[in-house]
């Protein structure tokens, strides 16, 4: 080994148990609530010392800013950074596009969105977090509407309305059962939701026929 290779081992070594940590979190949000997670817990599962979970983080809260962090990169990747409506693509087919890279950010981040979704009630951090994850993505996607020349949106004050929206799309994608129902297929809820941008944004004479 030489000397120019012992650090480069070191940092792929050090990268491992970092993404092995991150990882334990994920796997262990599919089995109990965020509260319910101690450090202790997360090395175990991550097979590292105790010790070395306070190398790359100074608490869960850290590990979970991670994933939010690499949740928004992936959304910022799969709606191109938020990119406007191309020529030709209709307000439906945006709407879905949007929508259904919000869909995919969430079945990657299935376990961990929705254990913050449930957390945010009773966890001042978390609601911070996700109000500052929520908050970022709000900000771009009116940006965004507001350079649409077609757009004719329902209500004048559209931060708040791309924020009810969103709050909706969040909740949808969660399947939240007050949103989603019982034993539904959630794919009614997602279709409905697509619809209801466009109507929001452009009007329902942009709706696309059922």
């Amino acid at each position: 080994m030489t000397a120019e290779s012992a650090p480069e081992m070191r940092r792929s070594r050090g990268d491992r148990q970092r993404d092995a940590i991150i990882a334990a979190v994920r796997e262990l949000l599919h089995e109990r609530s965020f509260a319910d997670l101690s450090v202790s817990t997360i090395s175990e599962r991550a097979g590292v010392a105790r010790s070395g979970f306070y190398f790359y983080f100074d608490s869960k809260y850290a590990v979970l800013a991670v994933i939010l962090a690499d949740a928004g990169d992936l959304l910022d990747s799969l709606t191109h950074h938020f990119a406007p409506r191309e020529p030709g693509e209709t307000p439906a087919a945006f709407a879905k596009r949007m929508v259904g890279s919000a869909a995919a950010v969430y079945a990657n981040d299935d376990p961990v969105l929705r254990a913050c979704a449930v957390a945010r009630n009773t966890d001042a951090q978390i609601r911070e977090m996700m109000d500052d994850f929520y908050d970022g993505i709000i900000d771009k996607l009116v940006t965004l509407l507001e350079q649409d020349a077609d757009a004719r949106p329902i209500s004048d004050d559209l931060p708040a309305l791309v924020r009810t929206l969103a709050a909706t799309t969040t909740m949808t994608l969660t399947r939240d059962s007050a949103f989603v129902g019982r034993d539904t297929d959630p794919n009614r809820a997602v279709d409905a939701l697509e619809r209801l941008w466009v109507a929001a944004i452009w009007g329902a004479d942009e709706l696309p026929d059922k």
